[in-house]
């Protein structure tokens, strides 16, 4: 744990929450000159949602505004910083979207809204059979095919921004849950368990708490809901190399298989509301997985290994929620990222901290076609 004694001095920047949007948003605006304090609820940061994240890059992944947010990521992705991380943060392989015959309508909306997607294909059964030897046969009827997946090391991306943060002068403080915070002739106080904060500006990165600390501050309603999702690890079937095996969705979601260090990573997609807390894996969401896992491929679960869960935080258009309230000066939201706030960090948090510098929005974000309207926190079909 990281404790860090309340300063009495101004903080131009108070960073609510150390997962990975906090960290990065935070790095962003430590290295742009700005006093900036991060402070985490837990004992370490990232316990939550980034810690438990399934680490995949997808720039056909999630609702527009993630993709446009993805796609600017590349490039930090592929070349960060000097001493950043010390090894490459992406290591490529490919993700297949299979689709049963009764979930062909499916599979041609989401070709059509990929349509400009250079990296991804429609393959035939025969061609899903000779790709995906672990699908049972006759299991799909066809599938799209992206050859731009990658897998993200999280703990890399994670640690490298909050050394950043630090080199540049921040304060992290962990054990530090906001219980109480105002703002009074221009300042946040914030109540901590670790003390007392001013602060000028607060950024809302608390992941699944983020309303909560919305309502505390008296800024509106963003409609946030916490959902969790079951992941767990079994093994491969006995002399199969996982190295060749894809990332593999259901088209629908209902599940997705993913090779790791020789064993499988399989989910059944869940996004089960939750409130907010340390969730736990549900024994009927294993049941349900194990189920759906051997209906659509090839094998028999034996042994479950080390299930878990995470939170993974939604407003009702699924897409994030970065911008100052509306409704109180100097309160700015970065949440409800969903399960897509690994793979769209980097631009994510140059975005926010742009906006909080008052700075233009960087020219490759809005190259990639963000609408910034389209995650406004008072945008349209959010809210309480």
């Amino acid at each position: 744990m990281e404790i860090q004694k309340p300063m009495s001095e101004q903080f131009d920047i108070a960073v609510i929450g150390a997962g990975i949007a906090g960290a990065s948003v935070a790095a962003n605006l430590a290295k742009a000159g700005q006093r900036v304090v991060l402070l985490e609820m837990e004992s370490q940061p990232g316990y939550h949602t980034t810690g438990r994240s399934a680490a995949v890059y997808s720039p056909i992944y999630g609702p527009q505004p993630i993709r446009a947010l993805t796609r600017a990521s590349l490039a930090f992705y592929e070349n960060p910083p000097e001493e950043f991380a010390g090894r490459p943060l992406l290591s490529p392989f490919a993700a297949a979207f299979v689709a049963r015959d009764d979930q062909l309508a499916h599979l041609a909306t989401m070709e059509t809204e990929l349509a400009d997607a250079k990296t991804v294909v429609r393959i035939d059964s025969q061609e899903v059979s000779k790709r995906l030897p672990l699908l049972r046969k006759g299991y799909a009827a066809a599938a799209l095919w992206d050859s731009g997946t990658s897998e993200i090391d999280v703990a890399a991306l994670h640690q490298g921004y909050l050394r950043q943060f630090k080199t540049a002068g921040g304060i992290l403080t962990t054990g530090a849950e906001v219980t109480a915070m105002e703002r009074v002739a221009g300042q946040w106080s914030l109540q901590t368990k670790q003390g007392t904060w001013a602060a000028q500006t607060v950024i809302n990165a608390a992941g699944a708490w983020a309303d909560l600390l919305g309502q505390m501050a008296g800024a509106e309603r963003i409609g946030l809901v916490p959902k969790r999702r079951t992941a767990l690890m079994v093994d491969a079937p006995d002399g199969y190399d996982t190295k060749s095996l894809p990332l593999v969705i259901d088209v629908q979601e209902q599940f997705y298989l993913k090779p790791d260090a020789g064993k499988l990573l399989i989910s059944p997609a869940n996004e089960d509301p939750e409130h907010p807390c340390d969730v736990q894996p549900d024994e009927m969401d294993i049941a349900i997985c194990v189920d759906r896992i051997e209906r659509a491929f090839d094998i028999s679960v034996r042994k479950v290994e080390r299930p878990w869960a995470g939170l993974r935080s939604f407003v009702a258009d699924k897409s994030p929620v970065a911008g100052f309230s509306d409704i109180i000066d100097g309160f700015y939201w970065l949440a409800g990222q969903g399960g897509y706030g690994i793979q769209s960090a980097p631009a994510l948090a140059q975005y926010a901290a742009a906006e909080i510098l008052g700075e233009p929005i960087p020219a490759h974000i809005l190259a990639q076609r963000l609408d910034p309207q389209s995650i406004r926190p008072g945008r349209d079909g959010i809210g309480a």
